[in-house]
C-alpha cells in the first residue's frame, strides 16, 4: 500500500469517527427542532384568534368613537340653541331696562306728584275721621258706665 492509500483510510477513519460523535448532538437537535416548531404552531394557534378578538374591540372602539362624535355634534347643537337664547334674554333685558326708565320718567312727573299728594291728604283726613269717631265712642262709653255707677 502506498502512502496515500494510508492517508485516505486514516481521513475516511477520522471522518466515519466524527459521523458517528456527531449522529447523538444531531438527533437531539432535530427533538429541538422539533419542539420549537410545536411551540411555534401552538402560539400560531392562540395568536390568530387573539388578533381577531384585537380586530373586534378595535371595530368596537371604533363604533363608541362615532357615537361619542354624534353625541358631540347633539351638544355643540344644543350650546348653539343656548346662544341664541342667551342672545333673546340679552334683548329682553335691554327692553325692562328701557321700561324701568319710562316708569322712573313717569312717577317724576309733576302731575303723578300731585296724584300722590292727592292720595295721602285723603288718606290722612281718613285716619283723622275714625280717631275722631273713636275718641266719640270712647267718651260715650265711659260716660254710661259713670251713668250706669250713680243711677244703681
Amino acid at each position: 500500500m502506498h502512502g496515500w492509500e494510508i492517508a485516505l483510510l486514516i481521513v475516511s477513519g477520522a471522518f466515519a469517527l466524527l459521523v458517528l460523535a456527531l449522529i447523538v448532538p444531531i438527533l437531539r437537535l432535530r427533538h429541538t427542532v422539533d419542539a420549537a416548531s410545536r411551540t411555534l404552531r401552538d402560539v400560531a394557534d392562540v395568536t390568530g384568534p387573539m388578533l381577531g378578538n384585537v380586530n373586534t374591540t378595535i371595530a368596537n372602539v371604533n363604533t363608541a368613537l362615532g357615537q361619542v362624535q354624534t353625541s358631540l355634534d347633539g351638544v355643540n347643537l344644543q350650546l348653539a340653541r343656548l346662544d341664541t337664547i342667551t342672545e333673546h334674554v340679552q334683548h329682553v333685558t335691554a327692553n325692562v331696562a328701557n321700561l324701568s326708565t319710562v316708569v322712573t320718567a313717569a312717577a317724576a312727573n309733576p302731575l303723578v306728584k300731585v296724584a300722590a299728594l292727592g292720595y295721602g291728604v285723603r288718606s290722612a283726613a281718613a285716619k283723622r275721621r275714625r280717631a275722631d269717631e273713636e275718641a266719640e265712642v270712647r267718651s260715650e262709653l265711659k260716660r254710661r258706665r259713670r251713668a250706669g255707677r250713680h243711677g244703681a
